[in-house]
């Protein structure tokens, strides 16, 4: 399998005041391409800043991330923008749709930015939205828009989706819908797929757990035998 995603002795600190908080302190872990990866802890444990740096939404303090052989930790910032632009699809627990922008017409946002051909109401077919193209967000449940922004992140065709909490503003039965759609996206169509989470359940549906507290990695497990979503309860 090939590494697409690795963190080396990564160190985040964020300055509040005169206060430095440390959020990663020396990271490291690794993902292979077709994982779905879980990454868990309590709040404040560090988390958010694993996505929000391997996001390019944000750099480091030292270390080096290398996703797909390149060190993004290095990149200037405008190569960070064509990188979040080009390899990374974004999923966030709340589903950040442009409310006057129909369900096909947000798919379609993220193909514009994109050098991808993937047809986006092929897309909205693959996540059971067809019928629902032309319904705006309001008109949508919230899996339903949770679905579209899955869509629109899957349009970018990128190398890696990354979700923040994606299940964590949809009930149960909802919830499941989506993680299902995560699996799926990860294992019939080869894309790292990365979740970050406080639910711990959610880690048995996964290729790759880690585990942080802290700002630490306490803790890595590997399974090669993940559960079906329906055979997880939380």
């Amino acid at each position: 399998m090939r590494k697409m995603v690795e963190f080396r002795d990564v160190v985040k600190n964020y300055k509040i005041g005169s206060q430095i908080i440390r959020a990663n302190d020396n990271v490291s872990f690794e993902v292979y391409e077709g994982e779905l990866c879980v990454i868990v802890g309590p709040s404040g444990a560090g988390k958010t800043t694993i996505l929000n740096v391997l996001g390019g939404m944000d750099t480091i303090d030292e270390g080096q991330i290398i996703v797909d052989g390149k060190d993004i930790s290095k990149l200037s910032l405008k190569e960070l923008t064509l990188y979040r632009r080009y390899d990374v699809g974004f999923v966030f627990q709340f589903y950040n749709l442009m409310p006057q922008l129909t369900a096909l017409e947000n798919v379609e946002i993220a193909k514009e930015i994109t050098k991808s051909k993937l047809d986006p109401m092929d897309i909205l077919e693959q996540v059971g939205l067809k019928e629902r193209a032309n319904n705006f967000p309001s008109q949508l449940s919230g899996g339903e828009q949770q679905r579209v922004s899955i869509a629109r992140a899957i349009a970018k065709n990128a190398k890696i989706l990354l979700c923040d909490e994606p299940t964590g503003a949809l009930d149960f039965e909802i919830g499941k819908q989506v993680l299902k759609l995560l699996a799926s996206i990860s294992k019939n169509h080869n894309k790292t797929v990365i979740i970050v989470t406080h639910n711990q359940a959610i880690t048995e549906i996964a290729n790759r757990v880690i585990q942080i507290r802290d700002g630490k990695v306490s803790r890595i497990i590997v399974n090669d035998h993940p559960k079906d979503i329906d055979e997880v309860m939380w």
